[in-house]
């Protein structure tokens, strides 16, 4: 039996196979080792009943997550993760590396994410090409969930939000600016809870202002990072993956338009592709 794990920072999704037939699957909190230690990653896996009752069949996992972009990274989550998955070979790349085989297999091509974080790369079909980006979502992550919802926040607080979308925001998250300035700057994983308001985008895509704010992300995305890969390898083909690409593909394929370029694929859940490569 074998896993397949992609994971950005909000979310971690499983497949387990046998024979190239999935078994089981779960999702649950994102691991990313730059944010979750080795106890609060393995509190997570002995919540998961799934991964409780097949940890000892499996044989071989393939783990890309967030933040696994060192050496070190990977070797900390792999070493977590042989705790538990006691009779399992672990292989561990970062997210990038998995949305680019999920998008291009082996063929080479640009890839975006676009999903609880932001990134991007050439991938000449073995491995990425080594950037500058990828700084987290303090530093970087523009067009990511966790920045939509930072400048919804950002808008809520400063009383720029249109009535109508800030009276369903207090309605639904019940907020209040001490309890939000609480949950940043005093409790872990702000990340996550920055990302937790992308359902919000998401039941109010056809909104004038949440249009506008999505379409403001992408092009400063767009700016910062694609433009300039790009430049570097033009006319290959480009490739998006992630929840966002996946839900707002019409605006992301509209900033692609305006300057020039065309979109191959979006694929919002990678898990999949990445299941079907490494089963054959």
């Amino acid at each position: 039996m074998m896993a397949v794990v992609y994971s950005g920072s909000k979310t971690a999704f499983w497949k387990l196979a046998k024979d190239g037939k999935t078994i089981a699957e779960c999702s649950m909190p994102g691991i990313n080792p730059y944010f979750n230690d080795q106890k609060s990653i393995l509190q997570m896996l002995n919540k998961k009943t799934v991964l409780i009752n097949h940890a000892e069949s499996i044989k071989k996992m393939y783990v890309f997550a967030a933040g696994a972009s060192t050496q070190d990274k990977k070797d900390e989550l792999a070493n977590t993760l042989s705790l538990f998955f006691k009779n399992s070979k672990i292989i561990v790349k970062d997210d990038l590396y998995g949305a680019a085989v999920s998008a291009c297999y082996t063929d080479k091509g640009i890839v975006g994410i676009l999903g609880s974080g932001a990134h991007c790369a050439y991938f000449d079909g073995k491995q990425m090409e080594d950037n500058n980006y990828g700084m987290g979502f303090i530093l970087g992550d523009e067009g990511s969930s966790n920045y939509l919802g930072k400048k919804l926040l950002t808008y809520f607080l400063t009383e720029n939000l249109p009535l109508d979308l800030r009276a369903e925001l207090e309605t639904k998250y019940n907020l209040d600016r001490p309890a939000i300035l609480e949950r940043i700057y005093k409790k872990p994983l702000a990340q996550q809870y920055l990302s937790s308001f992308f359902d919000f985008f998401i039941e109010n895509r056809t909104h004038s202002f949440i249009q506008k704010m999505v379409d403001e992300a992408f092009e400063l995305y767009t700016q910062l990072y694609l433009l300039p890969t790009i430049k570097l390898h033009p006319g290959k083909e480009i490739h998006f993956v992630g929840i966002v690409a996946g839900h707002f593909q019409d605006r992301l394929r509209s900033i692609a338009k305006k300057h020039g370029f065309e979109i191959t694929t979006i694929t919002k859940e990678p898990i999949y592709n990445l299941l079907n490569y490494y089963s054959n």
